[in-house]
């Protein structure tokens, strides 16, 4: 298990938000209990803290519970559930939970708000994906049962993932309000969430797993040049560092490296432009990325150890699948060096000619498309600005485009191609990123990929009777010697560079062991926060 990486240690007074004037200073002393941590970590929901709609799938859902744990193993572990069994057929999971479980109202959580939790998160449609429950049921006050419309061998994340609500028909129940408001059995409650600028959430007194370091958390959400400012203020205990921002940090902070899977790639429109728009508007088709040629000769020709270097300051590696190194991903799924000549081959032998002033045509279509992403990410833009300058020697004209997350919903999802940030802890994202069954389904396969060979190979890693048996339907479905999603396939990604997450955090912080961090920047560090400790007197 990997461990915070600490450099650039110092001694310095605690938050001024916070309102203490202790000096940390080293000494023999026990250390006093600091009441309040303030984090600046980003990572605000726009919808709220709704587990039913996606809050808490990319990490630690703070006020609910889950019925199990995932180890570092990736094995389960108990939690809300103290024993859980899968049927013989695959379909049918029982689960049996602690009875001294409350909420943080002082109310019982039962069996019948685990029931009603997984089928209302069925019909929100979220970014839980429930698809495969065909009901949930509570058999008694303290054991549920999971029915599957059939196997799916990725269900078993969702009791990792889904935070558990309390049943609509009771007090204070689930109701439509519930993300501005959330009710839980996790170890903070939330106090005051001013939206935008920050939430402050305290101890659950019910809480039934050892008592959290600190009696308040204070999130602000500022922006990157905010957070910087905060930070050599010394208004923050623990801030998240843009890693091309890291040098920037005061150097009196210490430095916290926490690995991950958080990848950015380029994702292609594969089908070309027939004047068709999806369901929420926006225009889909791109005719330039969806020559694969273009695809092919792209993903060769970036420099991805540059772009390490240049957009991420060194804290991060080179990506080539969207989830590289874990056990469903092909373990060779690499490229060599760029190579400039071979991509230029490529081009050459699809028809692709270079034109009077360099750039590259194809039947009267020049090699011109739009690279967007979401404003306000430096990281993203300088992945994109770099990646635009090592295409130009190729003669293809890829632009960089900012927009606002709204608008590149509204206007630019499945026209350009867009610089995303994925990675998660399960195979079921690789299922939603290429299956065609979601192509267009809001941010999932967003290029509307599609291959029956690849479908074939995702369908049967859901169904498969094992996770090794399915782990090789998950590798197949990157590259099964013939086709697949992946660079050696149909390319329909060019994936860039896997982020390390970089904090900048008091001296007199100790987080303990950190885990591998999921995609997004912000709550995944919480995941361990019963372990923190302030270690100052």
């Amino acid at each position: 298990m990997p461990t915070a990486l600490r450099t650039k240690p110092r001694l310095r007074s605690v938050s001024i938000l916070a309102g203490l004037s202790v000096l940390c200073l080293l000494s023999a002393s026990p250390a006093t209990a600091k009441e309040t941590l303030t984090l600046a970590i980003g990572g605000e929901p726009e919808q709220g803290f709704d587990p039913l709609i996606g809050w808490g799938q990319y990490g630690h859902p703070l006020f609910q519970s889950t019925l199990l744990t995932q180890g570092e193993d990736f094995s389960p572990r108990a939690a809300l559930a103290t024993d859980w069994s899968l049927s013989d057929d695959r379909r049918t999971w029982q689960l049996t939970l602690r009875d001294d479980v409350r909420f943080a109202d002082g109310t019982p959580l039962t069996a019948e708000d685990v029931a009603y939790t997984f089928n209302a998160a069925a019909e929100a449609g979220g970014r839980a994906d429930l698809s495969a429950l065909k009901h949930a049921e509570a058999v008694n006050e303290h054991r549920v049962s999971l029915t599957l419309h059939a196997p799916r061998i990725t269900f078993i994340d969702q009791l990792y993932s889904l935070g558990i609500v309390p049943a609509a028909n009771r007090d204070n129940g689930y109701d439509e309000g519930y993300g501005r408001k959330p009710l839980g059995s996790g170890p903070y409650r939330l106090v005051e969430w001013q939206e935008g600028e920050q939430l402050i959430v305290e101890r659950n007194p019910y809480f039934t797993g050892p008592t959290p370091p600190f009696e308040r958390l204070v999130f602000l959400f500022t922006g990157e040049d905010t957070t910087l400012r905060a930070a050599q203020a010394g208004e923050v205990d623990i801030a998240s560092v843009p890693p091309a921002l890291d040098d920037a940090y005061p150097e009196t902070m210490q430095r916290l490296v926490m690995q991950s899977i958080d990848n950015r790639g380029i994702l292609f429109p594969t089908v070309p432009d027939r004047g068709e728009s999806a369901s929420n508007g926006a225009p889909i088709g791109n005719d330039v990325t969806a020559d694969p040629a273009i695809r092919y000769a792209i993903n060769r020709a970036l420099d991805r150890d540059t772009l390490v270097e240049v957009a991420l300051n060194g804290h991060g590696r080179a990506a080539f699948g969207p989830a590289d190194g874990l056990p469903w991903s092909r373990p060779n799924e690499t490229l060599d060096a760029p190579d400039l000549e071979r991509a230029a081959a490529i081009l050459d032998d699809a028809g692709w000619q270079r034109s009077n002033d360099g750039l590259r045509e194809k039947d009267g279509q020049p090699a011109r498309f739009r690279l967007s992403y979401p404003s306000g990410d430096i990281t993203r833009q300088w992945l994109a600005e770099a990646s635009a300058e090592m295409l130009r020697p190729l003669g293809i004209d890829m632009q960089p485009t900012r927009r606002p997350w709204r608008e590149l919903r509204r206007e630019a999802m499945h026209k350009d191609a867009v610089l995303f940030g994925w990675g998660s802890r399960s195979p079921q994202e690789v299922y939603t990123l290429f299956h065609s069954r979601h192509a267009g389904d809001g941010y999932f396969n967003s290029g509307f990929y599609a291959n029956d060979t690849v479908d074939n190979h995702l369908d049967a890693a859901q169904a498969a009777a094992s996770v090794e048996q399915a782990n090789r339907h998950w590798r197949n479905a990157q590259w099964d010697g013939d086709t697949g999603y992946g660079a050696r396939g149909d390319a329909a990604w060019a994936w860039l560079v896997n982020l390390d997450h970089v904090y900048a955090a008091d001296a007199c912080l100790d987080v303990g062991e950190l885990g591998i961090a999921p995609h997004g920047h912000g709550w995944p560090i919480t995941a361990n926060l019963l372990d923190w400790r302030w270690t100052c007197p």
